[in-house]
């Protein structure tokens, strides 16, 4: 039997989660979902609203979403995920605002399915005068994905440790009650997953500039081809670095794939420029 006072708190947070989710949408109208420096959000003073809403609508789904506050190295690595949980390229507005409203959670992320041509459409989609700009912006995002892994990691990897620290000390902190308890686990949980959730948009970025860099090579042939096709082979040597930080059954248990989807191996990709 649910205890009434837990009944209560549900109803409050169901409550509240409704009201604020109308206020984020024309908060991210207005601007929130702009990229910053370091593949990083725009600050902003409609984030914590958007924040909040998300983890509201998190616990009401029922994952992982504790109370307790980020600490410095949380929040960053919830910052530097942005980039990998936004679209590479540019979308329309609405695109963007589903996108940011699933990267703060107000949204489940198994909602979205994989979309391989995306950025190539918008790559092509927007005005350009010669298509090497194309190949041009093709590899500074590819490039931008590349630098920005391994630090990823590296703050992933500090997390990791600051969890493991907590975990070991919950048997020694005698005042701790059942609820302290289960707000350490769900901390550690929503970490990990975060973590998961970039390594497994981190593939599905690759598949996606895999796929611009194929077309755009029948579309618009050139020699800038090959200088991509080594940034991609960078970005893919990178991703790696993601994979010893959470289990490979992660992305799965996290929700973040559809239900019908299994965990399949997949070969990996030959070059696609063939130099003579």
């Amino acid at each position: 039997m649910v205890p009434l006072f837990r009944t209560g708190r549900r109803q409050a947070l169901r409550l509240h989660a409704l009201r604020l989710i109308p206020l984020a949408i024309p908060a991210l109208l207005a601007g929130c979902a702009q990229e910053g420096d370091f593949g990083r959000p725009k600050t902003g003073a409609w984030n914590s609203l958007i924040e909040t809403t998300g983890t509201l609508a998190a616990r009401e789904r029922e994952e992982p979403a504790s109370a307790f506050p980020f600490t410095d190295e949380e929040r960053v690595l919830r910052d530097r995920a942005w980039r990998f949980l936004m679209p590479a390229a540019g979308h329309d507005a609405f695109t963007d605002i589903l996108a940011n409203l699933t990267r703060a959670r107000v949204l489940p992320a198994s909602w979205r399915t994989d979309d391989p041509a995306a950025y190539h459409d918008t790559l092509m989609a927007q005005s350009f005068r010669s298509p090497v700009s194309r190949y041009r912006r093709l590899s500074e995002d590819i490039g931008t994905d590349a630098r920005l892994i391994p630090q990823f990691a590296a703050l992933a990897m500090r997390v990791k440790e600051g969890d493991a620290l907590r975990l070991r000390s919950l048997p020694f902190a005698k005042s701790l009650d059942d609820g302290d308890v289960r707000q350490a686990a769900m901390r550690v949980a929503e970490n990990r997953c975060l973590i998961a959730w970039v390594r497994f948009e981190t593939g599905r970025r690759s598949r996606r500039y895999r796929y611009a860099l194929e077309h755009l090579l029948i579309e618009a042939p050139g020699p800038e081809g090959v200088s991509v096709e080594g940034t991609l082979a960078a970005l893919d040597g990178r991703r790696p670095l993601l994979d010893p930080l959470v289990p490979p059954e992660a992305e799965a248990r996290c929700g973040l794939l559809p239900e019908a989807e299994g965990v399949v191996a997949v070969a990996a990709p030959r070059p696609i420029v063939a130099k003579n």
